[in-house]
């Protein structure tokens, strides 16, 4: 079983569909429904971040030694996306829809690129080193459900 894989695989792929949601309803000048999917979209994005960053890279690093690898990666590209989630936020408040699809095509490559790594090696670095892994599902999922 590959509980940490799955589960947090299975999170970035609802982060990515409400994003699609949010997007859509920007090119369509939808502002309501925008703002309200993007701040769905934004609260998601930052709970897993956050479940990374204080409960998984911790198990991580303190299960392998490694403190300055992988992990320390993720995070300098988390920072990278909470900046252009600033921008976007600018860009929805301002109901400019061409600078909000411009970040979001930004954003999007980036968190692509930010899931391959972790869905390909890191996750399954997590699962292959990590002692408990169906207990820290657990603290992950009731973190982020």
């Amino acid at each position: 079983m590959n509980a940490i894989p799955d589960y947090m695989t299975d999170k970035h792929r609802h982060c990515d569909d409400i994003f699609a949601e949010a997007e859509a309803e920007v090119a369509k000048s939808n502002w309501a429904l925008a703002e309200q999917k993007w701040q769905l979209f934004v609260a998601e994005l930052e709970l897993h971040l956050q479940a990374e960053e204080t409960i998984l890279f911790p198990e991580f690093e303190q299960a392998t030694g490694m403190t300055s690898g992988p992990t320390q990666v993720m995070r300098m590209e988390h920072e990278q996306m909470r900046g252009l989630v600033q921008s976007l936020n600018t860009s929805l408040s301002e109901q400019n829809s061409e600078d909000f699809l411009g970040f979001s095509e930004t954003l999007m490559v980036l968190m692509q690129q930010h899931n391959m790594k972790e869905e390909m090696m890191l996750y399954p670095m997590c699962q292959q080193n990590i002692n408990d892994t169906e207990q820290l599902t657990a603290q992950l999922k009731q973190h982020c459900d």
